[in-house]
Formats: C-alpha cells, structure tokens, sequence
C-alpha cells in the first residue's frame, strides 16, 4: 500500500511595495510641518512681535514723541523692521527645533526614516522655515502701521520687497541650521547670542547704509552682514525716495549667501545626522 505525498500547497509571490516617489515623499514632510506651524500660529506671532515691534515702538513712537527723533523716523525703521523679522524668524525656525531634535531624544531619527535623502530632509527645512520668515515679514507691515500709525506703501515695489524677503528668509534658515547642527548644543545659546546680537545692530535696520560714508570702517562692516542686504533691499522698494542700495545688489548678494549657506548648512545637517 502507497501513499501519496500531500502537494505543498504554493503561495502567490506578493509583489513588493513600490518605493514612493521623492517628490511625493518631500511633499509629505512639508505638509506636516506647515501644519505644525497653523497650530503654532501664536508662537509665530510672538516671534514676530516681541524684538521687532518694541524696536519699533521705542525708537518712534517714544523718542519720536519726545522730539529726540524725527516722526519720519518710523517710516525709515519699519522696512528695517520687516527684514529683521524675516531673518530672525527663519533662523529661529531652523535652530531651536533642530537643537532639541538633535538632542538626547533624537526626534529627528523620525524624519531621517523617511524614504529620502537626507540632503532633501534638510533642504525641507529650509524651505518651512523660509515660509515662516516671509510669512513674519508680511505679518509684520501690519503690526508696524498700528503701532506707528502710519507705514510707507509703494505698490510697484512690493514684488522686489517679497523677493528680497524671501531671499532674506533663506539666508536666516541657512544660518539657524549650520549654527545648531555645527556648534555643541551646551553651547548654542551663547553663541546665538553673540551672532544674533551683531546681526542686528549691524544690519543697516535703523539706518540706510550710503549714510554711513563718515564711517567707512563701519561700512564696511555693515556690508559683510547679510542683514544689510535684506534691509536696504526692502527700504529701497517701499522708500526709493531714500538712498539706499541697488536692488540688484541686494538681490545678488543674498542669492550669493543663500547658495552658500545651502550648501554648507546642508552638508553640516548631514554630518550631524550620519554621527
């Protein structure tokens, strides 16, 4: 008597997963994080009002009011304003949370997970944090004019003011993320505020730069600051009537820094994120 061998039943091959596109994937990522940042719309707004418009409010409408500065102070300031609004707020956007992910809890794992590179997760960054700069410097024209009661308006010069705000924003996020994927994390507050600090005081925000040819070793600071840039840039399209600097110029020199700053802030997230 045989018996007959029971046929291993055979499965069907599952085909695998196709691997999602890149663009599909950065996409994702960006989705989420500008929904992280409607729900943190109120921290936006503190960043955008705290330094800036205490700034604003003290240099016009207090010592304007005393007569120690000219009322038209303000409308001179608030471009200046604007373009440290873009700045900070992007180089705040990358660095604090890039800080903390960076750090003992490694959130930043959940990201570098994703299927994409991590050039590409760094570049996303960038590119939110761009989006909160410019969206602060929008933000802040508004806030300037209720605080001032007035604010210069010039509607030809606005797609010049954008770009060089959007520019402007690129450089801050560049700046943010070398900063904090560069420096030891027991030592990056110290550090912001020995960067910050020149930043502003040396960014032509209270003052055109061609006013500065008494001193020209002043001016030649100024003009090794980015900030500088983003504020005559901003001044010269709402303010032609004031001297300031080529717009063209501006708009070189950030896309210059803003190149630069890509390349070198992506290649230190990368670093950072393979150690």
């Amino acid at each position: 008597m045989t018996t007959l061998d029971t046929p291993t039943p055979v499965r069907p091959e599952v085909a695998p997963r196709p691997r999602p596109a890149t663009a599909r994937v950065f996409l994702a990522l960006l989705r989420r994080d500008l929904m992280v940042t409607g729900k943190e719309l109120w921290v936006i707004l503190i960043q955008v009002g705290m330094t800036p418009l205490f700034m604003l409010f003290v240099f016009s409408t207090i010592l304007g009011g005393q007569g120690i500065v000219e009322r038209s102070f303000a409308n001179l300031f608030l471009p200046g304003v604007i373009a440290l609004a873009a700045l900070t707020t992007a180089l705040q956007s990358t660095a604090l949370p890039l800080v903390k992910e960076f750090g003992f809890t490694m959130e930043i794992e959940d990201r570098l997970l994703a299927p994409l590179s991590t050039s590409l997760v760094a570049v996303g960054k960038l590119v939110v944090a761009t989006i909160r700069g410019v969206f602060a410097a929008v933000l802040m024209y508004p806030l300037g004019a209720l605080v001032v009661g007035s604010a210069p308006w010039r509607l030809e010069g606005l797609p010049i003011a954008l770009l060089v705000a959007l520019l402007g924003a690129w450089v801050g996020g560049g700046i943010g993320m070398t900063l904090s994927t560069i420096l030891p994390i027991q030592r990056i507050n110290v550090t912001f505020s020995v960067i910050v600090t020149p930043i502003i005081w040396t960014g032509c925000i209270h003052y055109p730069w061609p006013r500065l040819e008494s001193m020209p070793w002043f001016q030649v600071v100024t003009a090794l600051n980015p900030m500088t840039y983003v504020s005559e840039g901003v001044r010269g399209a709402l303010l032609p009537a004031v001297p300031h600097l080529p717009a063209w110029v501006c708009v070189l020199v950030l896309t210059g820094a803003a190149a630069a700053l890509t390349w070198l802030s992506v290649r230190s997230f990368t670093r950072r994120a393979v150690q």
